[in-house]
């Protein structure tokens, strides 16, 4: 309750003795505020006159009163400041349902992927949006102020506070700021190979990624991607023949599924609308240990590692302005020591494209003859 006074209760009707100088004027407060139990300067309850010509009634409570001192009142409005436990959230929200009311929360996400994230983050519905809000925002900062201000944040916290990305320590999968993989968008040169990856969407979204690799300094650049729903692979090929028809595309084992209707596997159906997928689904190069035992070639475990431990060394960065991929990656966690497959499209995509890289290709030559690829696939393991 505290708290509640010196925050919520400041900024809408003032300080203590001083009603009407927060966002409440005074002429619109209705007799004395009621004072609550316990806490100096504390109030429960105030009267407001509304431009309708009836009354608001405006209470404060706190989150330690627990969920049943919020039970039994209908409410067309409620501002939750700080993140709620997930028990009082859906308790306000059932206090809004008879009058379809709505449910604001203010918070900055210090206790990471928590039960009321998840909702917002992983589970969004046409009746709940998430607004990210970060230090860029605030324009009477200077970007000097801001590097300061963030700097001045202890490590673990400097993603969560200035950009509001849940905080998910030793969870996170890649726990690398997003600064350090981030480059400007520039001209692809003509001389670096590229490839393709896509995820198949068959109960989430489908995915496609675009690499290309520097060999003269073995970095790869994602510098293209898209990520939507409810898309047929004649619908998502143009998509791909957009970036290039001739690009090899990687893409995972289950393309090897078949459809229920047709029969037909799913690396298939995009072959028959024009995609130059690769010969075989995205795996790893074959290697051996020192006594000769190969690794698993499709481990998911051990892309991601290669990818992170490129990212550290300077060797994995990503185009500014693919915000899909960077909302992704901001969110890559595990759970009991296993990575969480929710939300990760485009990052499967693109480890399909990376354990691939060797069969990357620079364009073709545009004075060679030109080849037909309506209806063939190609091997294009020579590039």
């Amino acid at each position: 309750m505290e708290s509640t006074r010196d925050t919520m209760q400041r900024l809408i009707l003032g300080r203590p003795g001083e009603w009407g100088t927060g966002t409440i004027p005074k002429d619109l407060i209705i007799g004395d505020p009621k004072r609550a139990q316990g806490i100096a300067d504390s109030v429960d309850c105030v009267f407001v006159r509304h431009v309708s010509g009836g009354v608001s009634r405006l209470y404060f409570k706190s989150y330690e009163k627990g969920r049943s001192k919020l039970q039994g009142e209908t409410l067309d409005f409620a501002a939750l400041d700080e993140e709620p436990p997930i028990d009082i959230y859906t308790e306000v929200l059932t206090r809004t349902n008879a009058t379809k009311g709505i449910v604001w929360i203010t918070f900055t996400p210090l206790l990471g992927m928590s039960e009321v994230v998840r909702l917002f983050l992983q589970n969004p519905t046409p009746d709940r949006s998430d607004t990210n809000m970060t230090i860029d925002d605030v324009g009477h900062y200077t970007k000097e102020e801001r590097d300061r201000i963030v700097l001045s944040y202890p490590e673990h916290e400097r993603e969560a506070r200035p950009k509001g990305i849940p905080i998910l320590g030793s969870g996170r999968v890649w726990p690398i700021a997003e600064s350090l993989i981030t480059v400007d968008p520039f001209q692809i040169p003509d001389h670096w190979p590229v490839i393709c990856g896509v995820d198949f969407g068959i109960d989430h979204p489908s995915a496609g990624a675009w690499l290309a690799w520097d060999r003269d300094t073995d970095t790869t650049y994602v510098y293209d991607a898209y990520r939507v729903s409810n898309e047929t692979p004649a619908q998502l090929v143009p998509r791909i023949h957009q970036r290039g028809p001739w690009v090899p595309v990687a893409w995972p084992a289950d393309g090897l599924q078949r459809s229920k209707g047709d029969g037909i596997q799913l690396a298939d159906q995009y072959r028959t609308h024009g995609a130059n997928m690769l010969h075989e689904y995205a795996q790893l190069p074959e290697t051996g240990d020192e006594e000769g035992k190969k690794t698993s070639r499709t481990s998911v475990e051990a892309g991601v590692m290669a990818m992170y431990e490129d990212m550290k060394a300077g060797k994995f960065k990503v185009f500014a302005g693919l915000e899909d991929w960077f909302s992704e990656f901001r969110l890559y966690h595990r759970k009991d020591g296993q990575i969480v497959k929710l939300q990760d499209d485009l990052l499967s995509a693109t480890r399909y494209a990376y354990v691939m890289r060797r069969y990357a290709i620079t364009p073709p030559d545009p004075h060679r003859e030109q080849i037909d690829r309506r209806s063939t696939s190609y091997d294009w393991r020579a590039g």
